[in-house]
């Protein structure tokens, strides 16, 4: 596919594309880069693109899959470091109970027994630092689910630190 034919094929999904970030990242420069980062991934493939059906939607298939594959880098990159500076809001005073280290250890214990989808909730907001939106839009949950998602891994969280408190361990 020659750099004309490419034009014909692509350009007219440039808005499409440009919506679709914004959507994705609520953000102007970086609804622009992703867009810019799916042409140049779709230049790059534009040798295996002859027998593709719909233009726009290979287009936007590989404009979701840059997103999600930079999100997923994040958080791989982010976590382990941020899940050990992660502080648990707790009404005892946990500091003459553990050592820093040592809480920050079991912290990150309970978290990893959480269910799943609170684990990924807290560590989206808390640990990431995430709005209420950015985390609806990365796991398709509501606003009012993740908020009671958060809600209850936090309790469980303060719960479990609050019975080990009280047995001595």
């Amino acid at each position: 596919m020659d750099a004309s034919q490419f034009k014909q094929c692509f350009l007219p999904c440039h808005e499409q594309l440009f919506r679709m970030a914004w959507r994705l990242t609520g953000n102007m420069q970086a609804a622009e880069d992703l867009v810019q980062e799916t042409f140049l991934k779709l230049w790059m493939k534009r040798d295996e693109l002859a027998t593709i059906d719909s233009y726009e939607g290979f287009s936007v298939t590989i404009l979701k899959h840059l997103f999600y594959d930079e999100q997923r880098k994040r958080r791989l990159q982010t976590t382990p470091q941020a899940l050990e500076q992660l502080q648990i809001p707790h009404p005892d005073d946990m500091a003459g109970a553990f050592e820093e280290e040592d809480s920050e250890r079991f912290i990150i214990k309970l978290i990893r027994q959480l269910p799943k989808k609170q684990q990924q909730v807290m560590l989206l907001r808390d640990v990431e630092g995430l709005d209420y939106h950015e985390i609806e839009e990365l796991t398709g949950q509501k606003a009012v689910h993740i908020r009671v998602l958060l809600s209850r891994a936090r309790k469980q969280i303060r719960q479990q630190l609050k019975e080990m408190m009280q047995n001595g361990k």
